[in-house]
């Protein structure tokens, strides 16, 4: 695979991130004048001290104790300098950090179904862990050596000019040397960062994905196969990570050497200028520029060091953007009704719809229900039967036609006024790692204990969780009590039921649960579904049969419709469907 250049653009649109600590960027700003003064200072004063020893026997004590004392003074101020530096820039990348990572949590919440349908979700966390760590260290380290930097290299070239133009030019050769060196570097190797940062999510995404379904690689004896594939993962960010590294390593080096180059010639063409007589050039001149030729290019090297870590960070920042740069779903129109009061009679008339362009998966499609209406919809795996359920609910908008619920258009309609008027049980149960009471709770709050109670009875989970020591105050999930799949489908049931919606959908919800359970349940399930409309998806019919209507759906299409009676009698693709799961059994 050929890897994706950086885009380091996003460093400017990363700036308004940064910029919103702006009080303590100045404050930074500030010390590091002042540690940068005092550094430069400091070398100042060494060549000072060095000029009062004249010779043995010969030496200044009194102005040498004095610049000593000075001296010791202005090593303090550096060093708390420095401390504070690094306290606000600590600052300074986990907060901006920390509000990128917040802007990307809310615009992936406001991103269509689809986006999560096509990208694996091991890759989106990675994002939101790796990346984002990556950022802040980048910053932080960017930001300690920054501030300081560049008060070292402007003050240093006033004082060195100020000393001797000769070996100020001497020192300032080494300067760009070192940029081209970077930059060589860098171009060569910020390919290899962002395909790093791309496998690393990869693995990420494989990962959550294996351990997610580790029941399911041992049922199929995968491990060896799943094994292999990691390896071929690993052994590719094993190579990129290395060409990563090993390119952006040379940078420091190389500019040391370029650095120590320089330090030689100041000290040649030094010694040169006093063997001249050159009056300018003293013994403590020298020993000053020696310092000074390090000093004035040690702010250049070392962000030559951190290379790694700053591609890495821009990797990471055209990753987060990638999420930022996804469309949100389509907003709520300005005049967008907010549904109140919900009878319960949906239309879809004249319907088309593709999950992947050019590829019709429902063409045409007409049906209507009536408030209260119980619709069950059967049909083949990949029918369209969830399509339906999606198209419902807005998680996927229409290509063609139009939807309406008690006769508004649902695009006219507040999303959340729609989604809030349907109770939907899947067969993919969901519990997060909480309280019973705040998974039971989830989607009404307010809901009293008593309704809670009701709805446990209903759904027979009422004795078991009364059995439980701390009842609906028990934690569930990876750090709490461990629970069947029947009993997480049985728990979303009874979620549903206190949510108290105007109309309900339940896809294949009773799929996890045994067939005893699953009668008794159905008692629950009518009295839930009175006068409310309802959509019905399953494949064991023995659950669809009191249903008013029922869908046969094949390829997208309705190919018969009616009462379980009449389909029975009809003797076509319904009684085709009974049969095989009844008279075969």
């Amino acid at each position: 695979m050929k890897p994706k250049k950086i885009d380091w653009s996003v460093i400017k649109r990363f700036n308004p991130y940064l910029l919103s600590l702006k009080k303590e960027i100045l404050l930074a700003g500030l010390l590091g004048i002042v540690a940068g003064g005092t550094s430069v200072y400091i070398t100042y004063q060494i060549g000072q001290a060095v000029d009062q020893m004249l010779g043995k026997n010969q030496v200044n004590f009194a102005h040498l104790y004095h610049i000593l004392l000075l001296f010791a003074s202005v090593v303090l101020l550096t060093v708390f300098s420095q401390l504070f530096i690094q306290r606000l820039s600590n600052k300074i990348a986990y907060f901006s950090a920390g509000q990128l990572r917040k802007d990307a949590f809310t615009h992936l919440n406001k991103l269509p179904l689809s986006y999560y349908d096509q990208t694996p979700h091991g890759n989106i966390i990675s994002r939101f862990t790796n990346d984002m760590d990556n950022i802040a260290i980048a910053v932080a380290a960017v930001f300690n050596q920054v501030f300081s930097g560049v008060a070292v290299v402007l003050i240093a070239l006033v004082v060195m000019l100020r000393l001797n133009i000769i070996l100020t030019c001497v020192v300032l050769v080494a300067t760009p040397i070192i940029f081209f060196v970077s930059w060589l570097v860098a171009t060569r190797s910020q390919a290899n960062f962002a395909r790093q940062q791309e496998i690393v999510g990869e693995i990420s995404g494989f990962v959550t994905e294996m351990v997610g379904n580790q029941k399911i690689v041992k049922a199929f004896q995968q491990e060896a196969v799943n094994q292999t594939k990691f390896e071929v993962l690993n052994q590719e960010l094993n190579v990129r990570g290395q060409k990563a590294q090993f390119s952006s390593s040379l940078t420091n080096p190389m500019s040391r050497f370029v650095d120590h180059l320089a330090y030689l010639a100041v000290g040649f063409v030094g010694g040169l200028l006093v063997l001249n007589g050159s009056e300018l050039v003293t013994i403590g001149v020298i020993s000053s520029f020696t310092i000074y030729a390090s000093q004035f290019t040690k702010p250049f090297i070392e962000l030559s060091g951190i290379t790694t870590q700053i591609q890495t960070a821009i990797a990471g920042l055209n990753r987060t953007f990638e999420i930022l740069d996804q469309k949100v779903e389509t907003p709520d129109a300005p005049d967008a009704i907010t549904l109140t009061k919900v009878k319960g009679a949906v239309s879809f008339e004249h319907v088309d719809f593709s999950y992947t362009k050019g590829q019709l998966l429902i063409r045409d499609f007409n049906f209507k229900t009536t408030p209260g209406e119980t619709v069950a919809i059967v049909g083949k795996t990949g029918a369209g039967k969830s399509t339906l359920v999606n198209l419902l609910m807005r998680f996927y908008e229409v290509d063609a036609g139009k939807i309406t619920l008690d006769g508004y258009d649902i695009r006219q309609l507040t999303r959340d006024s729609l989604r809030q008027s349907f109770g939907m049980v899947l067969q993919d149960t969901w519990l997060f790692d909480a309280s019973l009471h705040e998974n039971l709770t989830y989607g009404n709050p307010a809901a009293s204990e008593k309704l809670i109670y009701d709805a446990l009875k209903k759904t027979y989970m009422y004795d078991y969780v009364t059995r439980l020591p701390q009842k609906l105050d028990t934690l569930i999930g990876t750090s709490g009590v461990k629970i069947s799949a029947g009993q997480r489908q049985l728990l979303t049931i009874a979620r549903t039921m206190i949510s108290q919606p105007h109309l309900l959908i339940l896809d294949e919800a009773t799929s996890s649960v045994d067939t005893l359970t699953e009668r008794k349940i159905q008692a629950a399930f009518l009295a839930m579904m009175k006068g409310k409309t309802s959509f019905v998806i399953a494949h064991r019919l023995a659950t669809i049969q009191a249903a008013d209507k029922i869908l046969v759906m094949d390829q997208g299409q309705i190919v018969e419709q009616g009462t379980h009676e009449s389909l029975l009698a009809q003797n076509g693709y319904y009684a085709e469907l009974y049969r095989a799961q009844f008279e075969q059994s």
